[in-house]
C-alpha cells in the first residue's frame, strides 16, 4: 500500500481532484489480464481492491510479484512508452482506478506544476521499487530497513492516505 503514498503525497488537492474527475474504475474477474506483455499500455492504474499476479509470458509458471491495493501499475510504460516486460493478471475479482495516458500527458502540457509533481512522485515510486528489488536479490540494505518509508515521504503519509481514501470513496459510488 505504501507505494501509492509516493504519488498521492507529492500531488496537491487540485491534482487529486483532477485525477478523480478524469479517471474511472474497472472491475476485473479472476483470470482476466489487465496488462499484456509486449502490448502498449494506454492507462496508469492504481489497485483499489483485489490481488494481481505479475508474470512473464516466457515463464508464466513463475510469479514475479503479487500486487494488491494501493499499488501502481503501468507506470514504467508511462515513463518510457515502451511495451511492458511482464503481464498482469487478476488473481481474484479486483477493482482498479485508471486514468488514460493521453489525459495525463495533456494535463502535463497545460500545467507544468502538475507535470513536475507527477514526475517527482513517479521517480520516488520507482526508486522505492528498485531498492526493494535490490534488497530482494541480496544486493542492498538489510531486510529490517527495506520496508521503511523515506522521511521525505513520511511527512506526507497522512495526507496521501486521505487522498487514497477519497479515490476509494469516489469509485465505490460509481
Amino acid at each position: 500500500m505504501k507505494r501509492v503514498l509516493y504519488v498521492l503525497g507529492q500531488l496537491n488537492d487540485l491534482d487529486i481532484e483532477w485525477m478523480i474527475q478524469n479517471g474511472a474504475k474497472e472491475e476485473l474477474q479472476a483470470g482476466k489480464w489487465l496488462i499484456s506483455q509486449g502490448n502498449e499500455v494506454d492507462n496508469l492504474y492504481i489497485v483499489l481492491s483485489g490481488e494481481f499476479s505479475v508474470l512473464n509470458k516466457n515463464r508464466q509458471d513463475v510469479e514475479i510479484a503479487t500486487v494488491g491495493p494501493g499499488e501502481i501499475l503501468g507506470e514504467m510504460s508511462f515513463i518510457d512508452a515502451r511495451p511492458p516486460e511482464a503481464s498482469v493478471m487478476a488473481k481474484e475479482n479486483s477493482i482498479v482506478y485508471y486514468i488514460p495516458r493521453y489525459k495525463v500527458k495533456k494535463k502535463m502540457e497545460l500545467d507544468p506544476g502538475f507535470a513536475s509533481r507527477f514526475y517527482l512522485a513517479i521517480s520516488m515510486f520507482l526508486s522505492s521499487r528498485l531498492r526493494t528489488t535490490m534488497n530482494t536479490l541480496g544486493f542492498s540494505i538489510s531486510s529490517d530497513d527495506a520496508d521503511e518509508i523515506d522521511m521525505n515521504v513520511l511527512n506526507q503519509v497522512g495526507q496521501a492516505g486521505a487522498r487514497f481514501g477519497q479515490i476509494l470513496y469516489k469509485f465505490s459510488e460509481v
